[in-house]
């Protein structure tokens, strides 16, 4: 059964095509390393909640978007190769590079994690 990373973050609303440029650079070194799908969402139809939701989750401003974002890898395996190899001092690619493709939005309220889906229809 497949593996998926799962992303929810804040992008600055004028950043959307910005966003998109970079998404396009670096979703294609995850589909090199052996991703089977990329996915980027832009929100659509994501309401207020009273507790949380994903807004809150990323502590999203006024002028930001919550994108909700995946990749899905064949296993768990490819997912764990394809990061040693991106997190290796050896790895460059100019995709990467912060200083030619730099993050449009704040890394620091990215939220991340590997699952294992349990359910597939």
């Amino acid at each position: 059964m497949s593996y998926i990373d799962g992303f929810v973050m804040a992008v600055p609303t004028a950043n959307k095509e910005k966003f998109v440029e970079h998404a396009r650079h670096v979703d294609t070194i995850f589909t090199e390393l052996g991703a089977t799908r990329v996915v980027e969402c832009w929100t659509d139809d994501v309401p207020d909640g009273e507790v949380t939701d994903f807004r809150k989750a990323v502590q999203a401003t006024e002028g930001e978007t919550v994108v909700f974002s995946w990749i899905e890898w064949p296993d768990k395996g490819t997912r764990d190769a394809a990061m040693k190899t991106m997190m290796s001092d050896d790895f460059k690619d100019e995709r990467m590079d912060q200083t030619k493709n730099p993050m449009p939005f704040d890394g620091k309220r990215l939220i991340f994690g590997g699952f294992d889906p349990i359910v597939e229809l």
